[in-house]
């Protein structure tokens, strides 16, 4: 084990550093930071320009690769450079970070437990009532975009509140009540009451696309000879399911939780843009278009890092559900 966890740790320094690399200088070849200063009144000198946009590291004037080397140095201490109107990167993703992994990590393991578990039972009562049920409301929930089923979520949840709660149960706007001053426990009630509705949306959507990916790969495994052979020595078929057939089917699961990971880090745009929370995924949609390159490569920077941790996580738990991986 200890020698496969050292190969992932290699191989995953090695794609970072090399992911970050063609972020920045995508960005930095794409995008320009001195149109930002063309429709000032008054338009200031060029100089001046010249010389704002050298002090943030954003002269287009500058050789690429000289460019990229300062960015590249700064990272290794930890700076990830300075924004557009010369803010500390750092400072706003690290708030914005925390937002986001909040929504996205409850989410995820929401949605992929509740996903396993259908999938699962969906295919042990291949062609029953629940397999197609679960089936139907996965195809459904995969043709109906986020933008849609966010709003529906507001609607159910601001008609829960008024017709069957009584009281603002379900809040639907930010991350948490403005202003509000109340002990501890009363603030992780409201944060909690903010929660829901936008994780109920990342969880309905992630529990479809697990239950069939699931589904497909549990069907792989039952006709299977081991499970056959499990049950000549005594086990049931439930316990045959459990112990092995459900074990052989999470494998390839498991690697597709790791990239679902980090596609949701950034690719909650929607979610965080209707339900008023100010994450990664919005961050980076401003960005690109005030030309800010150095929170276009940072973002990017941290989507690969968490890429691949999921990956890294994901890998151990190949290793520990498939002893060949570690063989190997």
């Amino acid at each position: 084990m200890a020698g496969f966890l050292a190969r992932k740790l290699v191989s995953s320094v090695v794609l970072v550093a090399v992911a970050a690399s063609l972020a920045y200088l995508l960005a930095a070849a794409s995008l320009d930071p001195r149109s930002n200063y063309a429709g000032r009144t008054p338009r200031p000198p060029a100089a001046v320009v010249d010389a704002q946009l050298t002090a943030l590291n954003l002269n287009d004037r500058t050789p690429l690769l000289e460019r990229y080397l300062t960015w590249a140095g700064g990272v290794l201490r930890g700076d990830l450079g300075r924004t557009v109107t010369g803010a500390p990167v750092g400072d706003d993703l690290k708030r914005r970070a925390g937002v986001t992994l909040r929504l996205v990590l409850l989410g995820l393991v929401c949605g992929s437990t509740l996903g396993v578990m259908a999938g699962a039972l969906a295919a042990a009562r291949q062609y029953g009532w629940f397999d197609r049920l679960s089936t139907a409301a996965s195809f459904l929930l995969l043709a109906v975009p986020v933008v849609v089923l966010a709003n529906v979520l507001i609607l159910a949840g601001t008609w829960l509140n008024d017709q069957v709660f009584g009281a603002r149960v379900l809040l639907v706007a930010g991350e948490a009540t403005a202003g509000l001053e109340a002990g501890f426990w009363a603030t992780l009630l409201d944060r909690v009451q903010h929660l829901v509705l936008p994780t109920v949306t990342i969880t309905l959507g992630l529990a479809a696309v697990f239950s069939r990916y699931q589904r497909n790969m549990m069907l792989d495994v039952l006709g299977a000879d081991y499970l056959r052979t499990a049950m000549a020595k005594g086990l049931t078929r439930r316990q045959a399911l459990i112990r092995h057939g459900l074990r052989t089917a999470l494998i390839p699961v498991a690697t597709y939780f790791a990239f679902t990971f980090g596609a949701l880090l950034t690719g909650a745009v929607f979610t965080e843009k209707i339900f008023g929370w100010h994450g990664l995924g919005e961050r980076l949609i401003s960005s690109i278009f005030t030309n800010d390159v150095n929170t276009v490569a940072a973002i990017s920077c941290l989507a690969a890092v968490a890429v691949l941790a999921a990956s890294l996580a994901a890998g151990l738990l190949q290793a520990a559900l498939d002893p060949r991986v570690r063989a190997g």
